[in-house]
């Protein structure tokens, strides 16, 4: 009996853990959407629970506050993203140039097919503390390690100040194309950013 009872306070455990880990990623699908169209400065707590279907009582249950949500969002898209143009760059064989062009392709695809995400990666994340600064940094640190390993040269010595250039300057790329509605085709702008990431490619 003790032993039935114990078996039966784990699986209410394990289950609860799992609807507490269901709700808080109910909270992050919500928050991009509602983040990225409304902005995060504009957009409160209640807001982000009702697109989720939850009460506000939810949202402390995993965030202790909305800057919190913000970096878990952030977060776990820029992860996913990072995760798609890594794998395109490997999909693309063995040349580097070709990594690299099929890489770029996939991250400004990315962009162009969710403006949502894209609006809070590249524009609502900015300034708003300095945790989420920290979030930033440590996102475009990981990305940069990855790019440099699927299409750098084999005896490129990495230069922190060169990856600082070319990360910035890809995203700048980004943020002009985004605020001219998309309007070059992904195909034109990624030869663009080409330009930029070919410092990393074998001469």
């Amino acid at each position: 009996m003790n032993m039935q009872t114990t078996s039966q306070r784990r699986y209410r455990g394990s289950a609860a853990e799992e609807r507490k880990a269901q709700r808080r990623q109910q909270l992050i699908d919500a928050a991009v959407e509602v983040y990225g169209r409304l902005g995060y400065r504009h957009a409160g707590v209640k807001q982000v629970c009702d697109a989720a279907g939850l009460t506000q009582r939810y949202f402390y249950e995993s965030f202790s506050h909305s800057d919190d949500l913000l970096i878990a969002c952030y977060e776990q898209t820029a992860t996913r993203l990072r995760e798609q143009i890594t794998a395109a760059a490997q999909a693309a064989g063995i040349n580097q140039l070709e990594r690299g062009r099929q890489l770029l392709r996939s991250y400004f695809a990315a962009l162009k097919a969710e403006p949502l995400t894209a609006n809070l990666l590249l524009v609502e994340i900015r300034g708003i503390s300095p945790a989420v600064d920290d979030a930033i940094t440590r996102s475009l640190q990981a990305m940069s390690d990855d790019i440099t390993r699927v299409i750098a040269r084999h005896d490129y010595i990495p230069d922190p100040l060169l990856h600082a250039g070319v990360m910035g300057g890809v995203i700048h790329i980004a943020l002009h194309w985004m605020a001219s509605g998309y309007r070059q085709p992904v195909e034109e702008v990624a030869e663009t950013a080409l330009k930029l990431g070919a410092v990393l490619l074998p001469s």
